[in-house]
């Protein structure tokens, strides 16, 4: 039997089996459905179409990171990154009180050093991955994110927890350190003597706390259905939608490339991508829409 979060609002219209997926078309959900199940890409419709959210689903192993799943979150990250429809993403957990509870540590033991090299560095790319993704991505942080699973929050744009939530990169006590990135982008988001003392100690904190360190944007009381954070993290795309998807992925690349590099050199960079909004039909459209006191209907073009 098929559930979905109640905040969709769903009518099942209709739904049809195409190459081992489950493709469900409803008032505002439209997902392809992978058999195994562990990751779902889907697309919202109607007032919600241009959110895409993905959803980790391995419930037993309380979505810890196995190669099967991150296969999969490479196979949808590489669908997203050319998918010009899509002006916002989300990645959620359909486990409840579970964002990802990080690698899988029974898998991990059965690999050899070659294997787990391997499979850290796919860890890593995948993160990077999600970070290069060229729409803007939130993280619905809504139960426990530990080690790899706060990594792969740190490598979202903006993240939304339940005030209750577990995180922390907690690698140190299993004696190696954050290989998925979060050596890099910890420090990088907030104070750096900060975070070494976070990763140094393994701490957990909750998502109180981590809005008073700064990493996440917003956190919320979780609600009886467990996915407070994803109601937030849906409204904040809903900010996003109206607004003209060229001019926000061209921020998103001037702030994400600006902010590695000195002031002057930003600056070059975001000269070079304000210089591809211009000849856009959608600068336009925004002009025109201002002057004619209504809103504007951006394409993306």
């Amino acid at each position: 039997m098929l559930s979905f979060n109640k905040s969709l609002n769903l009518t099942l219209k209709s739904t049809q089996f195409r190459k081992g997926c489950l493709s469900i078309i409803s008032n505002n959900y439209c997902a392809q459905i992978d058999k195994n199940d562990e990751v779902r890409l889907s697309y919202l419709t109607d007032e919600r179409q241009g959110i895409a959210v993905i959803e980790l689903n391995r419930q037993k192993e309380k979505n810890s990171f196995s190669r099967h799943m991150a296969a999969k979150l490479h196979e949808f990250t590489d669908i997203l990154s050319t998918d010009k429809n899509v002006r916002a993403v989300i990645i959620r957990s359909l486990v409840k009180g579970v964002f990802c509870a990080g690698a899988d540590l029974k898998e991990r033991k059965t690999m050899t050093p070659v294997d787990v090299h391997r499979f850290v560095n796919s860890l890593r790319s995948m993160a990077s991955k999600f970070e290069n993704l060229p729409m803007p991505t939130i993280a619905a942080v809504d139960g426990a994110a530990l080690g790899g699973g706060l990594e792969l929050a740190l490598s979202c744009d903006l993240r939304v927890a339940s005030s209750s939530a577990k995180m922390g990169l907690v690698e140190t006590r299993l004696a190696i350190i954050p290989g998925a990135g979060g050596t890099q982008r910890l420090p990088r988001l907030i104070n750096v003597s900060l975070a070494k003392e976070l990763i140094y100690t393994a701490r957990v904190f909750n998502g109180d706390d981590a809005l008073k360190m700064g990493i996440v944007n917003h956190s919320v009381p979780q609600n009886d259905d467990g996915d407070a954070a994803f109601n937030r993290a849906m409204k904040l795309a809903e900010e996003i939608l109206p607004n003209g998807p060229v001019g926000v992925r061209m921020a998103k690349r001037a702030i994400s490339k600006g902010i590695q590099v000195d002031l002057n050199s930003g600056c070059c960079i975001e000269e070079d991508c304000y210089s591809q909004i211009i000849n856009t039909k959608d600068r336009l459209e925004g002009l025109s829409a201002f002057a004619e006191k209504r809103k504007p209907n951006y394409t993306g073009e």
